[in-house]
């Protein structure tokens, strides 16, 4: 999955455009859908689109300042879709369903203060707020759907235009309360901003049923993401997916939920419990594996004093991976966002190897990472962030051509970790992937299979220059440089594999001193002598570097 934006995409109304220009480029890459930022019309022109206004104006309407979303027109949208079907490549609409901003007009109508830690608690007695919850959609005139949103369609709302203040107003009135069925921090979490979307109500959720249908028939799209599902009743989720999959006779639409959060069993809850009657029915969604986010960003910040052998701990993909969306970053944990929590950039390749080629895990790259994140604003030109989109490529390539088949994991050195894909019928050539976290090369003795003694093996990322040959028994040493990760196949008459990124003049002097030591102790057995350090410092990797461990050979060597 592919992610085609990130939160300071250009308000140029050319984003579908990009999209229908690159889906042939991402196809070719073995991408197989595009996650899309939400489509529908936002509170202003220049909206990311998780301040929703109106779900039905895809770009179409003069609406909020605007006819063209952020992103494009709707007949854009839709010509970028049939580019990307052309090519193979299934469509996600992000679905922002939790809220409603922007309202047309006010209402008067009882509600209550409720505490900001504590959901539960009301602070003080009810009385009558005025708040924008009616969207009537004048510029739409009833095209699609003549649903007009008043108050008694929400369970909440965080401004008294009244009284000119700002709280978390929980909405009275017959069978008004917050869903249970959501997260519970802050005692209950269902409203998180704006109106309050109350699926309780019968009308709301035939509304959304007909969106959802909408979405599916008009545009044909193909699963959905989820915006903020810890704030959403999971037992509407539920009948959503449930409804969308039976109405378009499609039990493979594909959903993934946003459900931030580290602690790994609120995300277990959410996906393995399969009693149509709890409250943690999943209807066969899939979640973001934000643990292993943050597991990446802690390796990245650490260094050499992180212990690779840990790095799945704690994850999704390790305990659910049928469920877990794998993701480095996305548009909420890039710089100066409300989740800031960046992979520094060096890890970003190590990150990538992790959750591209192994066998578990639905993998999610993101448009930042591969085409670049744009400056915070115009007068801030260096908070831009360059792409790595060759890194990216080789590795989505490495993924396509030979990441298949049964899975060896030598996973046995707290920074040197590696594992190899060995085929399958129908894409017979192996792959061994090694890293190194630390400040000096790595290898990893691994056996590809004695049907391969013989053969030739090169690093396709071109990190690491020296071939090696597969032993009558299948082994070889694996090699990678410091702070690094190389890909290693089989080598094919005619094809060189390039270096995707240029280095530094020190790092290359390094990279030929790794070499030459590698070629000089090519046939060492022993595992007792401490390999020679070289103390050139890697310039990506996090200072300062006395802790960085000096050895990197197997813990245990196998013969």
């Amino acid at each position: 999955m592919f992610q085609f934006f990130e939160w300071y995409t250009p308000t140029d109304h050319q984003h579908w455009i990009r999209l229908r220009e690159q889906a042939s480029l991402l196809a070719s890459l073995g991408l197989t859908a595009i996650w899309l930022p939400p489509p529908t019309k936002g509170s202003a022109p220049n909206d990311v689109g998780y301040a929703v206004y109106d779900l039905w104006d895809m770009g179409e309407f003069d609406q909020k300042g605007t006819i063209p979303t952020k992103y494009g027109t709707k007949d854009e949208l839709k010509e970028a879709i049939a580019e990307c079907k052309k090519h193979g490549i299934q469509i996600y609409f992000d679905a922002v369903l939790n809220h409603k901003a922007s309202g047309d007009e006010t209402q008067t109508f009882k509600a209550v203060a409720v505490a900001e830690d504590d959901r539960n608690q009301e602070i003080e007695a009810p009385h009558d707020i005025k708040a924008y919850t009616k969207f009537t959609f004048p510029g739409r005139q009833n095209k699609y759907s003549d649903f007009q949103w008043s108050h008694e369609h929400f369970s909440g709302t965080d401004w008294d235009a009244k009284a000119e203040r700002s709280a978390v107003f929980k909405i009275k009135g017959e069978n008004k309360s917050f869903s249970e069925d959501v997260d519970n921090e802050k005692g209950n979490f269902d409203y998180l901003m704006c109106c309050n979307i109350d699926y309780k109500h019968p009308d709301v959720v035939a509304e959304t049923e007909k969106w959802a249908m909408w979405c599916v028939n008009e545009f044909g799209i193909d699963g959905i993401r989820i915006d903020a599902a810890k704030h959403i009743s999971f037992g509407f989720i539920t009948h959503l997916l449930t409804h969308i999959r039976q109405e378009s006779n499609n039990p493979d639409f594909f959903a993934v939920g946003e459900y931030w959060v580290q602690d790994v069993g609120d995300l277990e809850a959410r996906v393995e419990n399969e009693d149509p009657n709890s409250k943690y029915a999943n209807g066969n969604i899939h979640l973001f594996d934000v643990p292993l986010h943050f597991n990446f960003a802690k390796a990245a910040s650490e260094g050499p004093s992180y212990d690779l052998r840990t790095i799945f701990d704690g994850s999704l993909v390790k305990t659910a991976p049928a469920s877990a969306v794998t993701f480095i970053d996305n548009h909420d944990t890039q710089p100066y966002q409300a989740l800031e929590s960046y992979v520094q950039p060096w890890f970003k390749p190590l990150a990538a190897a992790l959750i591209c080629l192994r066998f578990d895990g639905y993998p999610c790259l993101f448009y930042g990472d591969f085409y670049g994140i744009e400056p915070k604003s115009p007068e801030e030109p260096d908070t831009a962030i360059p792409g790595r989109k060759e890194m990216f490529s080789r590795m989505l390539l490495a993924r396509k051509e030979f990441a298949y088949g049964s899975q060896d994991d030598y996973l046995n050195h707290s920074n040197c970790i590696g594992w190899v894909r060995h085929g399958d019928e129908h894409h017979p050539k192996g792959l061994a992937v090694v890293m190194s976290n630390s400040n000096a090369k790595g290898y990893k003795k691994m056996n590809v299979g004695a049907h391969r003694a013989g053969q030739v093996w090169v690093d396709m990322m071109g990190y690491w220059q020296d071939p090696v040959t597969i032993s009558n028994e299948g082994w070889a040493k694996f090699h990678c440089h410091a702070g690094s990760v190389s890909l290693w196949v089989e080598k094919e008459e005619g094809k060189h594999w390039i270096t995707v990124e240029e280095s530094s003049p020190g790092d290359k002097e390094k990279h030929l001193q790794e070499e030459q030591y590698a070629r000089d102790h090519a046939d060492d057995e022993s595992s007792d002598e401490e390999e020679q350090v070289f103390e050139a410092e890697h310039p990506d990797l996090p200072k300062p570097l006395d802790t960085w461990d000096h050895l990197l050979q197997d813990d245990h060597d196998e013969a």
